[in-house]
């Protein structure tokens, strides 16, 4: 029986499920990861060996294992299976964590967040929602799988400074094992079973597509940023909780700072964020926004000594911070080819992941040598330096990635089927994958022909 594809409609019962459930597994990872990032420092002084060095080095050398070893786990979901390569990760990040909890010094805790991170599993989760979606779905539901990333850095650095305050990090790194865990039992229980695994160019790092990926200068811009942007969050977050104690509040009260920071800083973003898509402003605002994290940094350096100088100063960070979470991976997907954006965005979280570690590591090293306002004076120097790349950077087209599925498409009419499409208006390009039986289209949806564009696909489906 034919199936029509329709570019217009809501996600199926099943789509949904899947997206959510690999959204909260996504999630309930990151928030292990994230909780002790704003309470590490503080409670290093019971841990046997620890100095500024190692300290940052034990919030961030989580980012090392990761990315070296998210490529290797994504392609080994496709050959041993999505579930099982997930669930190994899982039990890697349970032993990581149960580590880091029974150890006694930094070394141990070190140990533990390595294997917290050798616990790669992203790269598996967005093939399986690949496996668990249709085609014209897809989009959608790998934005709804990257919303949760930021929901759970928004909970953990709220919750972490609490659960630390009355148990200590032991206590957030047995949590942490709990969830792991209960993320298992949603892998096993709530996930649906895919009835058929394969490679998905949206979804997943290609090898033989990194070099072409690696050339593109605007994508290397892009890493660069998201590499700049969290090697000065871990760095920050080495010294901001010592600023908060030596102001006056205790760590278990750290979270009326972080709480309020964050939401405020997200509601002010949305109408940029919307000024970006919407009104097509998107370089601009992007450079504003990274203007924005070089001022508060700046402003961190010469002003640290009183509450209220580093509140707003974390208020000014996180408004630029958000806004290039928001906008990066958007520039992401309107930069990479429809059938590069698997591999664009692996090379893009593997940045991100090492600059988590050079900046947690950065930092330490910088504070143990010269003291905290130093730490700020770095950041605001890489900052600087992100800046310029911005400023260079070309403007973006404006263009959303569309898949469509050609099994219904007969063979002998894929050619005339892909010139119909590419002759709609708002259709940019399209690219054919036959092994997949996918086309990948850059479209823009502002001048896209929908009902034109979904007559053409019933009508070749019945062909």
């Amino acid at each position: 029986m034919t199936h029509v594809q329709d570019i217009t409609s809501p996600m199926t019962s099943m789509e949904r499920r899947a997206t959510l459930s690999l959204s909260s597994i996504y999630a309930l990872r990151m928030l292990g990861l994230f909780m002790i990032l704003p309470v590490l420092s503080l409670f290093a002084e019971t841990l046997e060996g620890a100095t500024p060095l190692l300290i940052g080095l034990a919030i961030s050398v989580y980012g090392l294992t990761q990315a070296f070893l998210q490529i290797p786990f994504g392609l080994m979901s496709d050959r041993f299976g999505r579930k099982k390569i997930i669930i190994l990760g899982l039990v890697l990040f349970a032993a990581g964590s149960v580590v880091a909890a029974l150890s006694t010094t930094i070394y141990g805790v070190l140990i533990g967040r390595a294997l917290q991170g050798s616990g790669a599993i992203a790269a598996a989760i967005m093939a399986l929602a690949a496996d668990l979606t249709q085609e014209v779905h897809r989009t959608k539901a790998m934005a709804m799988i990257g919303a949760s990333i930021g929901m759970s850095f928004g909970v953990a650095v709220t919750l972490g400074p609490v659960i630390a305050g009355y148990s200590g990090i032991q206590g957030i790194f047995w949590l942490t094992a709990v969830l792991s865990f209960l993320a298992i039992f949603v892998v096993l229980f709530v996930v649906p079973n895919p009835e058929h695994t394969k490679v998905h160019r949206d979804a997943e790092l290609i090898p033989s597509q990194l070099t072409t990926v690696l050339k593109n200068k605007d994508l290397l811009r892009l890493n660069y940023g998201i590499f700049i942007l969290h090697l000065i969050l871990t760095a920050s977050f080495m010294i901001v909780p010592l600023l908060l104690r030596d102001a006056g509040l205790v760590a278990k009260d750290h979270w009326m700072v972080y709480l309020p920071v964050l939401v405020t800083s997200m509601a002010v973003i949305v109408p940029f964020v919307i000024i970006a898509e919407k009104k097509r402003k998107m370089k601009p605002v992007f450079s504003a926004a990274v203007a924005s994290v070089l001022i508060a940094n700046i402003g961190l350096y010469f002003f640290n000594a009183t509450l209220f100088s580093i509140i707003l100063g974390l208020w000014v960070f996180f408004c630029g911070f958000n806004l290039l979470e928001a906008t990066l991976p958007s520039l992401i997907s309107k930069t990479a080819p429809g059938d590069l954006k698997g591999t664009a965005m692996g090379a893009y979280s593997s940045s991100q992941f090492m600059g988590a570690f050079i900046g947690g590591t950065s930092g330490g090293w910088v504070y143990g040598e010269w003291g905290a306002s130093y730490v700020f004076l770095f950041c605001a120097c890489a900052a600087a330096s992100w800046l310029l790349v911005a400023l260079s950077m070309n403007a973006p087209q404006y263009l959303a990635n569309l898949l469509i599925s050609t099994e219904d498409v007969a063979e002998k009419n894929l050619d005339a089927f892909i010139a119909d499409i590419v002759a709609v208006d708002g259709v940019a390009s399209a690219t054919l994958q036959s092994s997949e039986q996918v086309v990948y289209l850059k479209v823009d949806n502002a001048q896209l022909d929908k009902d034109k564009f979904q007559y053409l696909l019933g009508q070749w489906s019945k062909a």
